[in-house]
């Protein structure tokens, strides 16, 4: 009466899903310097943590005698597992059953890894190495129809990313459905001349007239430069380096609160760097990141998004253990003006730490938005206005540090000035709703026209509005409320972080994430 062949049986299959697509696909993933499906859950996922769900499921031939006589495992390998000892849900493709094909797919499976996600507050980690999407013309060979188009678990996308972090790791071509979850992520990564990411492949981009290769269609120096994913790597090993770190800053859902982690920093550390790193002429620019990496706990920063909108750098820090998120005007690019693709950076940004519960430090240095033909033509009114919008409908508090400039509408959006203004300048700060430069020469063309000597006037008149526009006088009418030693900075922002706890509310915001 005992049930022992049974487990013979679940064990064999268990053998058979074990050789993914077989010998000679596993050998081609290899020789492309790809990990397998299993390999890529073992390097990622804590020792001996992973609990495979739906190992069997796949599709099966049988003999004569209805005993299984084939079995090929479906696309995916899905499951719990823990990482840094903190559980997770990890959805895996596996690119050697039919190049990850959706046709080939059992799309309960990855339905079924959102929603467990979602409803037992977990992270999901995807790795995405396949089409994903309609998968191959050949399949209408034995389904002879078509259909009108519709995409399983995309509501269980949107709601996941509403309610816990998704995290996607692009680990080779990734078309169609691919691409979409690559997208519809809170944090991506490409790994470098690995992976691509695109609508559709080379052969349907050749159909229309385009020749392309599929890094020249959808590599990383492009999918990076546009937004489309945060992060490049260099290998599969640092894909998952950088997915640990990046979770480590998050809660596990919106659910949580972020853990603080025990300091290991001075909080009262003054860096003395600070005091001559932004150059007085008001022009020459500085490096943020050296103020970021200052005031933040040593080597606590991790930056997202580099490579696009690069007039301002975002990313995660630690200040006193505290989790933060980080925003910094660049005026190595275009001086910080806020391009359409920094607004956009912008508002993916403001939404990820207000979704998380991650209150904000904004290093300002923004001149307005970009001005011309080109900004114009790029949409950076209506982008502009978006990532206004997102400060505003952010629900967590929010410190800004006026480093240098803040003009214009683009300036404004600093915080939500509408709130407690929580917020410190440097005696470098240079504000007001247009830049001096030029704009005396606007406001005085008259005059300097008849002027006898119009270089003497324009000097005077220079003198007298950069004594007006001293800091100071802001200050005095309390329209800068603290003008602060840019070595105190860190203290402050430790002080802030320890009130900001109070502020912070565990739950879903009335704004959900947009990807």
């Amino acid at each position: 009466m005992s049930w022992e062949k049974s487990i013979e049986e679940l064990r064999r299959r268990e053998r058979l899903a074990e050789l993914m697509g077989g010998e000679e696909p596993v050998e081609r993933q290899r020789g492309r310097g790809k990990l397998t499906v299993r390999e890529r859950v073992a390097f990622l996922a804590d020792p001996g943590s992973f609990h495979e769900i739906g190992k069997i499921a796949g599709k099966a031939t049988y003999g004569p005698g209805d005993e299984l006589a084939g079995f090929t495992p479906s696309t995916s390998v899905t499951g719990r597992a823990r990482l840094d000892g903190r559980p997770v849900v990890i959805l895996a493709d596996d690119f050697t059953v039919r190049g990850g094909a959706s046709d080939a797919s059992i799309w309960q499976k990855m339905v079924q890894m959102i929603k467990m996600a979602t409803e037992y507050r977990m992270p999901l980690v995807q790795m995405i190495d396949g089409t994903g999407g309609g998968g191959s013309v050949k399949a209408l060979e034995k389904d002879p129809r078509t259909y009108i188009p519709e995409t399983p678990g995309w509501n269980e996308i949107v709601e996941g990313l509403s309610q816990v972090p998704f995290v996607s790791l692009a680990l080779g071509p990734c078309a169609g459905m691919g691409a979409g979850r690559v997208a519809a992520s809170h944090f991506s990564i490409m790994v470098k001349d690995l992976s691509q990411v695109f609508v559709a492949g080379p052969p349907v981009a050749i159909a229309l007239g385009e020749n392309v290769t599929k890094e020249e269609l959808g590599g990383w120096k492009i999918q990076a430069q546009n937004g489309t994913v945060d992060t490049v790597v260099d290998s599969e090993a640092d894909a998952f380096i950088a997915a640990r770190r990046f979770l480590s800053y998050l809660p596990p859902s919106v659910h949580h609160l972020p853990e603080r982690v025990q300091p290991t920093d001075d909080p009262k550390r003054k860096d003395e760097s600070l005091i001559s790193l932004v150059p007085k002429d008001g022009r020459t620019p500085y490096k943020p990141r050296r103020i970021i990496e200052a005031v933040s706990d040593k080597g606590s920063f991790f930056e997202i998004g580099h490579d696009w909108g690069r007039g301002i750098v975002t990313g995660l820090a630690r200040i006193d253990g505290f989790a933060v998120g980080i925003l910094a005007g660049d005026p190595f690019f275009l001086d910080g003006a806020w391009t359409a693709d920094v607004c956009d950076k912008v508002t993916r940004h403001m939404d990820l730490c207000s979704t998380f519960h991650l209150p904000v430090i904004h290093f300002v240095d923004c001149p307005g938005f970009a001005v011309g033909v080109r900004a114009e033509t790029a949409g950076v009114t209506r982008a502009g206005v978006r990532a206004m919008t997102a400060v505003y409908q952010a629900d967590v508090p929010v410190c800004c540090v006026v480093i240098r400039k803040a003009y214009g509408l683009a300036g404004s959006a600093m915080m939500n000035q509408s709130k407690t203004k929580w917020r410190y300048c440097w005696p470098s700060g240079d504000w007001g709703s247009l830049p001096m430069a030029g704009g005396i020469e606007a406001a005085f063309r008259k005059e300097l026209s008849e002027a006898e000597n119009p270089e003497e006037l324009k000097a005077q008149l220079y003198r007298k509005f950069e004594a007006i526009r001293s800091p100071f006088r802001t200050a005095e009418s309390f329209l800068a409320e603290e003008i602060i030693d840019p070595r105190a900075t860190r203290p402050l922002l430790v002080d802030f972080l320890h009130h900001a706890q109070r502020a912070l509310t565990a739950g879903e915001r009335r704004v959900t994430f947009r990807p």
